[in-house]
């Protein structure tokens, strides 16, 4: 077997281009001997290869002309092997026309801002949201001349048509949304927004996924979803897609994408390709010890309520049984006794852990009010309007068992003082 093989050879042992390993001096040798393989049948490695490379060997100067019409590689800020294998999967979950990948959830969702706004132009979008959105577009679109109307996430539909201007081009909807857990109807988003001349809808369904629900089937323009979370799994890395309904949009999007250098490393995309892989078993997971969690929290004396979706107590309820497969890992949940009550319960736990992000394989859990969406980015006004109080504790449910999940909240909440 392997005793028969030839040892491996470079391109200057074959002589590749007429130049030969007597022709160059070390120091050439060194940069620029290149592995050449041609004994024996082509195989496909059976988990795509990381491609670190920055630049690509051209033939000549059509070629470099002909990839900039029909699509190739050039230079990985442009697109990588890795990251189009892991956009070409995703772009299947999404059941999309097209996917983009980038560096973090943030660098997607800004890219579609700002390549689909411009100044003069009105979106319309949930309150409360992601912070780091929401410092967008109520402090950075202003410089641009971006208008910005909030309407209150979970809101029917109509609320969204009522605000919509002749300079409207963007409608915007996370569901479930970040805090809240707030649901929006898609099917009715998707609606309005084809009903729409010249407006985008733009969903950021981070919280759900893509095994959970599917936006792009509603109707919906982009989906968004940071990476970083469920997608990937396992809290290692940071990335972010937009899915698109239309080869148009992905054409669009893709020229801002190069441009403002946000595409994902080859690295993140070998990391969040394997992440996917195992997706739907973790969902399932996530969704049954979330079940589990919420319905414990809902019973428990110092709990004022929790928004979870699969709970008939979430006042959507209704749609989110209509659009999701399963109800997830995330839920929110007011703790008796306001601000000290859920810093109380956020720092006196021993499983779940006291960090930002969501998503991972462990459980994950925050206070809202002074952490996400705290004084660094919101007021207490802007708190307020979104429906932030005090006491709102957000929970990512991991894969831990659920009992144990269940017995640390149960430690933790009696120390809390109502």
């Amino acid at each position: 077997m392997s005793r028969k093989w030839d040892p491996p050879k470079s391109s200057f042992d074959k002589g590749v281009g007429g130049l030969a390993l007597n022709d160059v001096s070390v120091d050439t040798v060194a940069t620029s001997a290149r592995y050449v393989f041609e004994e024996g049948p082509q195989t496909e490695p059976l988990v795509p290869p990381i491609y670190h490379s920055s630049t690509y060997k051209l033939k000549s100067v059509d070629d470099y002309l002909e990839i900039l019409e029909k699509g190739g590689y050039i230079y990985s800020r442009l697109n990588n092997f890795t990251s189009d294998n892991v956009q070409s999967v995703l772009n299947n979950l999404e059941k999309g026309e097209g996917t983009l990948v980038f560096n973090t959830g943030m660098a997607s969702t800004t890219t579609a801002l700002f390549g689909f706004l411009k100044s003069g132009d009105h979106i319309v979008i949930n309150n409360p949201c992601y912070s780091g959105i929401f410092d967008i577009v109520k402090n950075i679109f202003p410089k641009f001349n971006i208008e910005v109307t909030f309407v209150q996430a979970g809101c029917d539909v109509d609320e969204y048509r009522k605000h919509v201007k002749s300079n409207t081009r963007m409608l915007y909807g996370e569901t479930p949304c970040n805090p809240t857990m707030a649901i929006l109807d898609l099917a009715e988003f998707g609606k309005l927004g084809r009903s729409l001349e010249n407006v985008i809808t733009l969903v950021d369904s981070t919280f759900a996924g893509p095994y959970l629900q599917s936006p792009i089937q509603h109707g919906i323009d982009i989906c968004m979803q940071s990476c970083t979370k469920y997608l990937g799994g396992h809290s290692d890395l940071t990335a972010g897609s937009l899915t698109f309904r239309t080869k148009h949009l992905w054409q669009e999007a893709i020229r801002y994408q190069t441009t403002f250098g946000s595409s994902l490393s080859p690295h993140d995309a070998s990391l969040l390709l394997r992440g996917i892989k195992t997706l739907p078993i973790r969902m399932e997971r996530h969704s049954s010890n979330g079940q589990k969690v919420a319905e414990f929290l809902e019973k428990h004396p110092k709990i004022e309520w929790v928004m979870y979706p699969g709970l008939p107590s979430h006042p959507q309820h209704a749609v989110a049984k209509q659009q999701m497969k399963m109800f997830g890992g995330m839920m929110s949940f007011e703790v008796k006794g306001g601000l000290e009550g859920g810093r109380t319960l956020v720092e006196g736990l021993h499983v779940i852990i006291l960090a930002v992000s969501l998503g991972g394989v462990e459980s994950l859990i925050e206070h809202p009010g002074t952490m996400t969406h705290g004084p660094m980015l919101m007021n207490d006004e802007d708190r307020r309007s979104g429906g932030i109080s005090d006491g709102l504790v957000r929970l990512s449910v991991g894969l831990e068992d659920p009992d144990d999940l269940i017995r640390d909240l149960q430690q933790a909440l009696e120390k809390v003082v109502c």
